[in-house]
């Protein structure tokens, strides 16, 4: 999905990863995420929590610039 400049995604986190994250709920640093096993390309960012589903992770990154004509 693009919305205002970024791309946005999502990861779902089921079983023994999510109760691993039930009490520690909050915006997770790139190596935090990496070390739950979520795999992708760099640059993106964990920058929501969604509350009625917090084992939804919400991710953005910038759209690459587009080169000037």
């Amino acid at each position: 999905m693009r919305t205002h400049g970024h791309r946005k995604g999502n990861i779902t986190l089921w079983g023994l990863l999510w109760a691993k994250l039930v009490h520690k709920i909050h915006l997770m640093s790139e190596s935090e995420w990496r070390n739950l096993g979520v795999q992708q390309s760099q640059g993106w960012v964990h920058y929501m929590i969604h509350e009625p589903e917090t084992h939804i992770l919400l991710f953005r990154r910038p759209l690459p610039k587009k080169p000037k004509k």
